[in-house]
This record gives C-alpha cells, structure tokens and sequence, in this order.
C-alpha cells in the first residue's frame, strides 16, 4: 500500500464517522478498501465497550476468506460468571495487562503457544496474527469505555508485509474514532431509553430538552404498583428486596413494551406508563393486550420464585384515557419527560382503589367507552367511587376472566 491509498482510506473513515455510519458498516467498509489497496487482509475484528443495562460492549467482526454468522456480537461483563477464565486466556487481556499497545503472532512461523485461539486460527489457514489497543485518556472514558481493541489477520504466505503493518498503525486509529463515535451515539441511546423511555428518550436526542416543550396528547395512561409493598418490604430480608422489585418491574415492563406501550417512570415500586395510537381504541386494545400479557407473566414468576422459596406478590394495576401535556418539566439544572394532568391524577386514584374494591385491575368509564361496543362486555362494573382529589365519583369496571 503507498501513502496515496493510505490517506484515501484515511479520509473514506473521517468522512463515513462524520456521516454517523454504523460500526459495521464502518469496519467492512475499511477492510474492503484495505484489501482493494493490495493488503493481503484477510478478517479483522474491532471491539469496543459500552454502557448499557446489560452488555459490557460489542465486537464487530470482518471476514473475507469465509462466510460469517454474524457481524455483531454483544457480550456480558467479562469479570463476572462463566466468562472471566476466558477474558484471561484471550490476547487482549495480555495486551492489556502488560500495557503495551500491540501483539504480533507469525502463526506460520509457530508462534501459537502463548495462546489457544492462535492455534486455532492456525489451523484455520491465518499466517499472520497483529492485535492493538488504542487507549482514550481517562477523562475520556465513559463507563468501561476505556479503549479500542482490534485485530488482523492474513492468510497470506509470508504474512503481512512490513508496509501492510505502518498502513494498519496509521490506519486503526482513525477506524477506532470513527466507530468510538459511533458507539458513543448508541450508549446516549442506551441511556435516554434506559431512563426516560423509548419515545421520550427518542425525543430528547430530537432536541426536544427545553423547558416547557410540551405538547397535549391523548394517551392511554397505565398506574400500577406492587400490592400491599410496604409491609412486604418490612417483613423480608433486605438482600431480597431488590430482586423483588427487579422482577415485578421487569414483568411490567416486559408487557407493556410488548404491546407497545412506553414506560415513563418508576417510583419505587410503582410504574407509569402510556400507550398511544393513531386513534385511541386502538390504544386502549394495546393496554389490554399489555395487562392480559401481565397476568401470564406474574403467574409464571410467582411459580418460580415460590419454587425457589421467596417471597412472591401481585400487582395493582389502574387503567384510565385522557389528554395529558407530555414534555419537559421541571427547572433550567434538572427536567423531567413525563405526562402531566387530570388523568394522571385519576389513573393514579383509580389504581389505588383496587384494594377497596377487592381486584387486582381497574379501568375508568372513559377506559371502557372508548372500546369497540362488542369488546366492552369483557369489562364488568364494580361500583361507582368517590376518588381522592378527584371532584367527580366514577364508574369503576374489572375484566371478566371468564369472558376474555
């Protein structure tokens, strides 16, 4: 490769991460021009951590010599369970650990002991092994986003040349910004999802973050909390409670997803949560859909935690449609994307009525009427109720479990 490729190749990367390219496309579209440039490059593998829920970080992979399962893989923690010992086997745990930015295996030559993948890429036709770390300064990390890790390889005779290897120095690390940019785009994704929710998260990265941005929506408005929780949480080990409430909130959360609603808050032990649609029966379907999902999925975790002797519980659950202001509130240092309005206070009223009214669900009257006229038998009047802070008594209704 001479410096003219090179500085192509260069300027193809500046371009496609100024663009918002993703990691893969990113990756391929460097190998290609590598080899298109007279590199012997044969796969390439890039990796970068992250901050998510779940996942450590992803590895994005390149092949050229064989047909690949995947492009993308998300991995766990490496420190934890079944994949530490294999963390500390890997050549980038050695890179790493040594503090040097690269390693260099001549697997045609048998430099294959230090390390159990290097004999299996042997076996596999690699003649050549390079791995490298592009270190960010710590200022610069986010999370366990601390670096990036790549790696080369060439099925080549004789391996990579010595002018392949100065065109991978040069090159990798601006493949690294490029995708780093990327990956920094998705963890803000991550984050806006994982705490405002994905409508509102979606929103906020529109630019929607001014005070005051609000707009009026008709929205199906979902209350609920776990039933009778502050005398469980007083009479169960502490070590238990968190588990608890991850497991009731991931069988809420799960369902209305599900049934493609979007969760705007968790308080404690409660959930809020709406369900939008061009037209507001198909809303109200959705948040039954979500509510019938619900039952399955607690019935089913109630099973497995009194199979695994813990605790187990129910949950309340208040169903109501009304206009509400959806936006930013809040002060100029710390806002909030929610709902805001009457509804929600009678969603919230009416979820609380369900221990006087002896049922685990409750929808308003505006709920019910807003359903097709064949569907609304499938909710049964329970009474009419004099809510807290709400001026007008209501009609209460409960599904019909024999009906639907």
């Amino acid at each position: 490769m001479d410096d003219t490729s090179i500085n192509e190749i260069a300027d193809w990367l500046v371009a496609r991460g100024l663009a918002g390219d993703d990691e893969v496309s990113l990756l391929h579209g460097f190998c290609e021009r590598c080899v298109a440039a007279g590199m012997g490059l044969t796969r390439g593998v890039a990796i970068i951590d992250t901050l998510h829920p779940v996942y450590e970080g992803r590895a994005f992979f390149w092949a050229g010599d064989k047909q690949l399962e995947t492009a993308v893989s998300e991995y766990g923690p490496s420190e934890e369970g079944e994949n530490v010992e294999g963390w500390h086997r890997s050549p980038f745990y050695h890179l790493l650990q040594s503090g040097k930015s690269e390693m260099r295996r001549r697997l045609e030559a048998g430099e294959t002991k230090d390390f159990e993948v290097l004999g299996e890429l042997q076996s596999e036709g690699q003649t050549d092994y390079l791995a490298m770390i592009q270190r960010f300064d710590r200022e610069a990390a986010i999370g366990e986003m601390d670096c990036f890790l790549s790696r080369w390889l060439t099925a080549r005779p004789g391996g990579f040349s010595d002018a392949e290897v100065v065109a991978l120095r040069r090159l990798v690390p601006a493949l690294g910004l490029a995708i780093k940019s990327a990956s920094l785009a998705r963890v803000a994704e991550s984050l806006v999802e994982a705490y405002l929710g994905r409508d509102a998260g979606r929103r906020v990265l529109q630019g929607k973050m001014s005070r005051g941005t609000v707009e009026k929506i008709n929205a199906v408005l979902w209350s609920s909390d776990i039933q009778g929780y502050t005398p469980l949480s007083e009479t169960i080990a502490s070590d238990q409670l968190i588990p608890l409430l991850d497991d009731y909130a991931e069988a809420v959360i799960s369902a209305v997803h599900g049934a493609g609603g979007d969760v705007l808050k968790l308080i404690g032990d409660g959930i809020l949560a709406i369900f939008t649609a061009d037209d507001s029966v198909a809303a109200c379907q959705a948040a039954l859909r979500a509510e019938a999902d619900l039952r399955s999925r607690l019935s089913a975790l109630n099973q497995r935690r009194a199979a695994e002797n813990r605790p187990v519980a129910s949950i309340y659950l208040g169903l109501h449609i009304g206009d509400v202001f959806y936006g930013n509130i809040g002060s100029k240092d710390r806002l909030d994307f929610t709902v805001v309005g009457q509804a929600v206070n009678e969603v919230s009223r009416i979820a609380a009525m369900c221990r006087s009214a002896d049922r685990d669900v409750l929808f308003s009257s505006d709920f019910r009427a807003t359903l097709p006229e064949a569907e609304q038998p499938v909710l049964v009047s329970v009474g009419r109720y004099a809510l807290r802070g709400v001026a007008r008594v209501q009609e209460l209704f409960t599904r019909d479990r024999e009906i639907g």
